[in-house]
């Protein structure tokens, strides 16, 4: 296993860290930072978060410059995104700090892709995520870590930045979705 998979699997390994420190029910206090009231797990779980999501950026970027680009990677880096910012929604939504029915949409579509992918490398094909595919996944970690940090900075001006970039995160997802599937309907049309 090369190291922009090693990266990638790491970033899967970090996903068990993110669910104890976000739902098991540590006391380690709050803080008043930049406008927001934010208990300490939320803080530290943040972090964990921010810091895993941005090994998609490294991995990434490592296997480009040092031409370690592999189906493994292509396969890998988008499961690993979906494991992650699935398992943050559903701590929103345990939470309470998500509507339930946008995790839904948002993980259904990540299945489904999932599921075309799958159909895909079974007829041969790897096909590695579009650049509205890379907007999506950063349009849900900048919502993710902004609901995690209780809007933090915004809250000081009463201005609902987390809770708008959910929204936006939801459209990318929807439009994303939308465009991988009529990109790839040969797959359904191949299979009669």
């Amino acid at each position: 296993m090369n190291v922009p998979n090693k990266i990638t699997v790491s970033r899967i390994l970090l996903i068990p860290l993110f669910l104890i420190i976000m739902l098991v029910p540590f006391d380690w206090g709050i803080m008043h930072l930049l406008g927001a009231d934010l208990p300490v797990t939320h803080f530290v779980g943040a972090l964990i978060f921010i810091f895993a999501a941005s090994t998609d950026w490294v991995d990434g970027y490592y296997a480009r410059k040092y031409n370690l680009v592999t189906n493994m990677g292509k396969f890998l880096d988008p499961l690993a995104d979906k494991l992650l910012v699935s398992a943050a929604l559903v701590v929103l939504v345990e939470l309470g700090f998500a509507a339930s029915w946008i995790v839904i949409a948002i993980i259904s579509r990540e299945f489904a892709v999932t599921g075309l992918r799958l159909l895909l490398v079974e007829g041969g094909e790897v096909v590695a995520a579009n650049m509205l595919g890379k907007i999506k996944t950063w349009a849900q970690i900048v919502a993710i870590s902004a609901l995690l940090l209780h809007n933090i900075i915004f809250e000081m001006i009463g201005f609902p930045f987390a809770d708008i970039a959910l929204w936006v995160a939801l459209i990318f997802t929807i439009w994303s979705g939308w465009d991988y599937f009529a990109k790839n309907m040969h797959v359904f049309k191949n299979s009669k």
